[in-house]
Order: structure tokens, then C-alpha cells, then sequence
């Protein structure tokens, strides 16, 4: 039943502002659900964009902030703040509040942190935790907090003042963040953890891509008629197991995690492509992999570069075996693809390089 429909690949975590914590997986193994503008409550997004736009009154010399940037690291710190109020001057209820740092080795934490704030942000005086949708220590929001709401005080339980003290402590003394390896470097001191910055690289693809519309000024014909059909479903819940060649359906039950598809009206990855080729007259079987064998194969050793619009592109737990290829999705050009990656999310556009084990291509138009 597993080989029917797409999951996740396995990708590490870490969470937590300055200490690197492991968290666990989520379905399928892979990143949490998102990856989109969608999975980002409206008030957050506000918060991040205005961000960007007053961080140079701080720091003046930085460039290239961009809101997916504080998206990424809000992704992993606090899932958007998702499952809290947000009010509308930014506030966030029940405030989020990371581990106690006591080196008890709950959550990952080996550290003992001492306490500097007198339970002021953390609420509590026995130690340091972390706090707000960025998690900041609060001894560093100390020396980064700003007011990004205009209420005269500086909260990092604040959407409007964690995102601006994020995009300071980002920025640094005026880095240039549109160089890969200075933004390698903020991130990283944000958390000194490899698979972090791995993490939040990945998240700053994602929100990147889904933000961008694909250019389809050159795509006609039936390249054009399966694309726009594939951009048609955006928003539309993954399911695992949903979609066919008529439209989303309910799924199946159940994902390698326990996750079930039946009460969902969606698509797994190969139901929506199977929807979009249909709209073009071509009938795709219903697997992934074996949709690989359909059409001519671009081998996965020429590299996604070699891609067009509208062909098919795959990703396998060991690329060169089609039979562990485990997710399939349509390429758009300029290394975008349409994408219904994992139980959680919603039909999107997603970066190729977002998904591990790149296994070639098929072209069929």
C-alpha cells in the first residue's frame, strides 16, 4: 500500500535559539508541514515583511534582508507561533517558551544557562529558557530587542518586536545576506548547529519558491494546458492516497507515520500529477514509480538543469533504483516545481533542490 502513494524524505532538525536541539521528525520523516506563504499565519507574515522594512533604522549598512529569511528561522523556532492568538498589535497568546536550560538534557539541552532576567521574559527565575516566535535567549534580547509595534516597550512575545530583534541580530553590523556565505554566517550564530542552518536554508528555498510565479511567457500547447492545470490545485491538502486523473478525492489510510488520508478531499504527489497529465489527454499510472517509466527518461547523472517545463521529475531513497522512488512532481523551469510533498501541507510551489535523492526526469510532451 506504501508504494502506491508519495511520502517524505528523511531530514534532521534543530530547534532552539542557540542551542541546538534535536527535534524529532515529523510524517514521513521530513520537515514539518508548510512551505508556503500559506502555513504562515497572516498576522506573522505582516510581522516579518515589516521587519524588513525597518530593520535599516537599526542597521543601516545590512542588505539583502528578506522576510523569507526571518520565515525560515521562525518555521523551526515556532512553527509561525501556530496554535496561539495573535492579536492584532502583535501580541502572541499563551506565550511560547522554550526548555528550561538547567542541562537536565530535556530536549536536547546539556547547558546549564544561568538566569539573567529575573523570570521578566521567561517566567521563570531558576534558569534561562528561551522565549517568543524567534526564541530568544533573554539575555540576548537584552541587546537586540526592539520596539517593531510602536507601544514604547520591546517584547519578544511580540510578533511585530521578535521579528524586527531578529532581523537586527540577522543583519549583525551590516552584513550582506544576499551573499550565501554571509547569510551561512547568520545563520549560523543564530544556532551553531550545521543541520540547523541546513534546516533553515531549506525553509528559506521553500518560501522563496512558493512565492514566486512561475514565468510561462514561452509554454504553450499541452505543456501549458498540464502546468496550469498542476498551478490550478494549489492550496488543495495533501492526502495521502487522494487525487486521480478526475481531480483531488479522498485518500487512504495509512502513511508510514500513522498518517490517514480517508478524511481528506486532496492529492498524495502522483494523484496530482496523474489530474494534470490527464487535462492533456495522457493517462499516467497511479504510482510514482511507475510513472517513471512512462515517456522518455532523463537521467538523474545530467542534472535537474536539463529539465523543461512540464516534465515529470523524481526523487528516490536510492537514486538509480526506480523501484525506491517515493515522490514525483512537475516541473515549472527555473528550478521550481509544483509540488504535493507530505501529509500536512498543500499543493505549492517548492524548490527542486527541496526534496533529497534527485532520480531524474521523464518527458512526455
Amino acid at each position: 500500500m506504501f508504494a502506491a502513494v508519495c511520502c517524505a524524505a528523511p531530514l534532521s532538525g534543530a530547534v532552539g535559539a542557540y542551542v541546538a536541539l534535536k527535534t524529532g521528525v515529523s510524517d514521513g520523516g521530513g520537515i514539518a508541514e508548510g512551505g508556503s506563504a500559506a502555513d504562515i499565519p497572516a498576522r506573522m507574515l505582516t510581522a516579518y515583511k515589516k521587519a524588513v522594512q525597518d530593520v535599516g533604522q537599526y542597521v543601516p549598512r545590512c542588505r539583502g534582508m528578506r522576510w523569507q529569511i526571518l520565515a525560515g528561522i521562525a518555521k523551526i523556532e515556532s512553527n509561525h507561533a501556530i496554535g496561539h492568538t495573535i492579536a492584532a498589535n502583535g501580541d502572541i497568546t499563551p506565550k511560547i517558551y522554550g526548555v528550561l536550560l538547567n542541562g537536565s538534557g530535556a530536549g536536547g539541552n546539556t547547558t546549564a544557562v544561568a538566569d539573567t532576567d529575573g523570570g521578566k521574559w521567561d517566567g521563570t527565575a531558576s534558569g534561562e529558557r528561551a522565549v517568543g516566535p524567534f526564541q530568544f535567549l533573554p539575555s540576548t534580547w537584552e541587546s537586540v530587542g526592539k520596539d517593531g509595534n510602536g507601544d514604547g516597550v520591546a517584547d519578544p512575545h511580540n510578533a511585530d518586536d521578535a521579528a524586527l530583534g531578529a532581523a537586527v541580530y540577522l543583519c549583525g553590523g551590516g552584513r550582506d545576506l544576499t551573499r550565501s556565505a554571509q547569510l551561512r554566517a547568520s545563520i549560523l550564530q543564530y544556532n551553531h548547529s550545521s543541520a540547523y542552518v541546513a534546516d533553515v536554508l531549506g525553509w528559506i528555498a521553500q518560501y522563496t519558491a512558493a512565492a514566486t510565479d512561475p514565468d510561462l511567457t514561452n509554454v504553450t500547447g499541452t505543456v501549458r494546458t498540464v502546468i496550469e492545470a498542476a498551478l490550478s490545485q494549489r492550496g488543495v491538502p495533501y492526502s495521502w492516497g487522494g487525487g486521480n486523473a478526475n481531480g483531488p478525492s479522498y485518500g487512504i489510510c495509512c502513511s508510514p507515520s500513522g498518517k490517514s488520508g480517508t478524511s481528506i478531499k486532496g492529492f498524495d504527489c502522483s494523484g496530482l500529477t496523474q489530474y494534470a497529465y490527464a487535462r492533456a489527454g495522457i493517462t499516467l499510472p497511479r504510482v510514482a514509480a511507475a510513472q517513471a517509466g512512462v515517456g522518455q527518461r532523463i537521467p538523474a547523472g545530467l542534472g535537474p538543469s536539463v529539465l523543461k517545463p512540464g516534465d515529470l521529475l523524481f526523487f528516490a531513497t536510492a537514486p538509480g533504483h526506480d523501484a525506491t522512488i517515493y515522490h514525483v512532481g512537475i516541473y515549472l523551469g527555473s528550478g521550481q516545481m509544483v509540488n504535493a510533498p507530505r501529509p500536512g501541507t498543500v499543493v505549492r510551489l517548492d524548490a527542486v533542490d527541496t526534496m533529497s535523492g534527485y532520480a531524474g526526469g521523464v518527458r512526455l510532451l
